[in-house]
């Protein structure tokens, strides 16, 4: 047996290895590409859709970037003092060089559009570049999309078009002019492409935005291509999307900031508000008329941000147009930045955020009034500062926790102590003395995006799933209403082919949360007009993200009470029993109602843009830096 192996099974099983070794080195050395032409991902419809995909893949994450963000960068929010991980500190103290470094921004230049982590995602700079760039390369090879109908062709180049065209837009709106990336650059040559003023970008936009809508289907579903994928079409660009974005991009062009940056004008340009109106116009005409996009009942209001105990269900309904990057959606939130709205007390992890007192008061009253001065009673609105949450705005119950509300159901995790219970908010309450720089400085809490249950003891931190609309139909007839008044000359202007004014707009909006319409006296004209249009759109879209860019493109950024961050200082009145008040938190009467400056920012005129790297202003003389930095 032994001299069997030796003599005769052993030679063959070094034979039969040798050959199989050889040729196994003969198959890896073939590259695993080397059956796939250079066109073959672009010859037809699937092939070039996954080509495509990858550009939804570059859509910015602007909540929980990492295990916390910060994406309210105007008077909105105050968080606790001393972190200096967020852009938003870096914001405060003039330091706008941080969107480079700071570790919780949305800004970072890197950005790995190929991976579903959500800490590659939240990096607009670089994954906008990257995905100009991809969309360049797509664009450059339509022509060898053969094997494809006319349709698969428009549903191609319509999405290529949108994102060259999105891209350079979002970066315009903290950046400024750019230059205008439209071909696929040789990496062989040396880059002199000037930038561009905002209007010659914004016009660029303009041309590839117009093209994607007149491509695009309204609904996808409604496609023969649609029908492989039908119910799972709802997040693909489509017409109106682009029409919505081609009306933002000709409003922020012909906005204060903009118009200045380009004509050294710092008025609206109404010729780039009234294209803007007639876009706007468009895109809510085609959503009436097909019902693509609806507003969400009041009832349902809390479903527009997140959802709770739903296995992770996106959020938005039919109201949401365009939704922030979504991965790691159903988890991200839990395990983050759920926890940065309560405090210590009964919720023991986190950042601590809270709304400030001064952005409070833009949440007028339901009769649709605004608070002109928080600390003195109105007769006209009917606001008194002994009973300052009676009558509010619907939607300031909903976003905002107030003294007295229920935090905690369970009372045997708190014991008898009801001031861990029901938010003490007061002054010198539990809520705002516990826990150092993580009590409530600002003396209310955020309950847009998380139940006023949030806590350690309930279970309303777990199956949370929060996606940030970028675009809703809401800000889009508040958009009209902006663009309208400003294009077109007055409140009761109406865009060519589309029934509503920019004032009835206005009144859509407030009439789904059932607030009282504009009143009168802010319609003898624009710019009182645009007061409330600027209100509205400070409670509506509310620590949704807009409102920093909002406050730059009208030029009130560096402008008192907008560089104000306040508090609400009061004593509960004691004439009723704790019982009452926390059975009736609205009717809580309380003395000595004041508003104290917790921060005040110094800004100048160069805070208007963000700063570019110097590696990227000293590439080529050509590529300027923005004035002052």
């Amino acid at each position: 047996m032994k001299r069997f192996f030796l003599n005769i099974l052993l030679p063959l099983t070094i034979v039969l290895a040798t050959l199989w070794l050889s040729s196994c080195r003969k198959y890896l050395e073939r590259s695993p590409l080397a059956d796939i032409a250079e066109g073959d991902a672009f010859k037809n419809f699937r092939n070039f859709q996954g080509f495509t995909e990858e550009l939804y893949n570059c859509i910015p994450l602007i909540s929980a970037v990492e295990f916390h963000n910060c994406f309210n960068l105007g008077e909105d929010e105050f968080w606790e003092v001393g972190e200096t991980r967020l852009f938003s500190y870096n914001v405060d103290q003039g330091d706008y060089w941080a969107w480079n470094g700071a570790f919780y921004n949305f800004f970072k230049p890197g950005g790995n559009a190929s991976t579903a982590s959500r800490t590659d995602k939240g990096k607009l700079w670089g994954l906008s570049w990257y995905a100009i760039r991809k969309a360049n390369i797509g664009l450059a090879n339509l022509d060898l999309l053969t094997e494809a109908t006319d349709e698969e062709k428009d549903l191609i180049a319509g999405q290529l078009y949108f994102f060259r065209g999105y891209f350079h837009f979002v970066l315009m709106e903290y950046w400024g002019g750019l230059p205008y990336i439209d071909q696929v650059l040789p990496s062989d040559k040396s880059l002199k492409l000037p930038r561009l003023n905002y209007h010659a970008t914004a016009d660029k936009v303009t041309a590839d935005l117009q093209k994607a809508a007149d491509l695009l289907p309204v609904d996808w579903d409604q496609t023969l291509v649609g029908q492989q994928t039908i119910g799972n079409n709802n997040l693909r660009i489509n017409k109106i999307m682009a029409l919505a974005y081609l009306g933002k991009n000709l409003l922020w062009a012909g906005s204060p900031l903009m118009n200045r940056e380009s004509t050294g004008n710092s008025s609206y340009n109404a010729d780039y508000c009234k294209k803007a109106a007639d876009a706007f116009a468009q895109a809510l005409q085609i959503t009436e008329s097909t019902g693509r996009y609806e507003l969400a009942p009041f009832s349902q209001y809390t479903r527009l941000f997140y959802t709770f105990n739903q296995n992770g269900r996106l959020p938005g309904l039919k109201e949401s147009i365009f939704m922030e990057n979504l991965a790691e959606a159903a988890g991200r939130w839990r395990w983050n930045q759920v926890n940065d709205y309560r405090p210590m007390t009964i919720n023991g992890s986190g950042i601590k955020v809270y709304p400030t007192a001064n952005y409070v008061d833009y949440y007028g009253m339901a009769n649709g009034l605004p608070i002109t001065d928080p600390e003195k009673p109105d007769p006209e609105s009917g606001y008194d500062p002994e009973y300052p949450w009676k009558n509010r705005d619907p939607r300031f119950y909903h976003d905002i926790v107030i003294d007295g509300e229920k935090c905690v159901l369970d009372i045997s995790r708190v014991g008898n102590d009801q001031y861990r219970q029901y938010a003490s908010l007061y002054t010198n309450g539990l809520y705002r003395t516990a826990n150092g720089n993580k009590k409530v400085w600002t003396g209310y809490m955020n309950s847009k995006f998380v139940s006023k249950l949030m806590n350690d003891f309930d279970g309303y931190k777990e199956n949370n799933t929060l996606v940030l609309s970028l675009m809703r139909l809401a800000d889009v007839y508040l958009l009209y209403a902006e663009a309208t008044a400003t294009g077109y000359g007055s409140p009761q202007s109406r865009a060519e082919g589309y029934t509503l004014s920019a004032e009835e707009a206005v009144n859509k909006v407030r009439k789904r949360a059932g607030v009282g319409d504009v009143a009168a006296k802010f319609l003898t004209g624009t710019d009182v007009f645009m007061s409330e249009v600027r209100r509205e759109r400070a409670v509506e879209l509310a620590f949704e993200g807009h409102r920093f860019t909002d406050l730059r493109r009208w030029l009130l950024l560096t402008e008192r009470p907008y560089t104000l961050k306040k508090a609400v200082e009061f004593d509960r009145a004691g004439d009723v029993p704790n019982s009452v008040l926390y059975a009736d938190p609205k009717n809580g009467h309380v003395k000595n109602f004041r508003e104290t400056v917790l921060f005040e920012r110094q800004l100048g005129q160069r805070h208007y843009w963000f700063p570019f790297l110097l590696s990227d202003v000293n590439m080529y003389r050509e590529f300027k830096q923005n004035p002052g930095w």
